[in-house]
């Protein structure tokens, strides 16, 4: 025999699961100082720069 399931709380339990990812993501994206968005930018843009200089042409020609 199967487990009865009660829809409304199967529901709301999703709903209360979305909540916290959004808003794990929001203290990800919002929760940090100035300084530290500029920081880790600056280090993605570093980083970029080095991988894009080693990337191999495919075409020489062009």
């Amino acid at each position: 025999m199967s487990e009865i399931i009660n829809l409304r709380q199967v529901r709301k339990n999703k709903a209360r699961a979305d909540k916290q990812k959004l808003a794990a993501t929001n203290r990800a994206k919002f929760g940090q100082t100035k300084a530290t968005r500029q920081s880790d930018e600056k280090a993605k843009q570093s980083q970029k720069r080095h991988l894009d200089g080693h990337v191999l042409n495919q075409n020489p020609d062009k």
